[in-house]
């Protein structure tokens, strides 16, 4: 057996899952009639990565089932600057942590202890009450 890295979930979605969106993204706003650039704009890559993404070159490690497809699809029409890109961005990956489709891909490529679950370690659900919030410093 080939010992898969350790990864952790939100590095499945940096490396993985965005990449996935983005491409998705990118197929749905060019069907619906939008030029690279503009796309590429409003995702913050260049037109070069647009390319790649509807040629599936890029983002191409997880395909996504229709119903989350149908998700993106609906965010793609909601996009119309980089707020709410990343709000979009956000909501569907809410979305796929809420669905366990994050523990699903995380399966797929990285070697995950046994009895790793999302409410044992906490990756998708709220925080316990008694937990005191994070202070970072220059954020309110």
């Amino acid at each position: 057996m080939v010992n898969k890295p350790l990864l952790h979930p939100q590095e499945i979605e940096v490396f993985y899952i965005i990449p996935a969106l983005r491409r998705s993204l990118a197929r749905y706003m060019k069907q619906q009639g939008m030029k690279q650039k503009d796309i590429a704009a409003l995702l913050g890559v260049n037109t070069a990565a647009i390319s790649q993404y509807t040629s599936n070159k890029r983002g191409h490690k997880v395909e996504f089932d229709e119903a989350i497809l149908q998700e993106i699809q609906k965010s793609a029409q909601l996009i119309e600057d980089k707020i709410s890109y990343f709000r979009e961005t956000q909501r569907l990956l809410r979305y796929l942590r809420q669905t366990n489709v994050l523990c699903q891909i995380h399966k797929q490529f990285t070697g995950i202890p046994a009895g790793c679950e999302p409410q044992i370690i906490g990756c998708h659900h709220r925080l316990p009450e008694q937990t005191s919030p994070l202070t970072i410093r220059g954020c309110a």
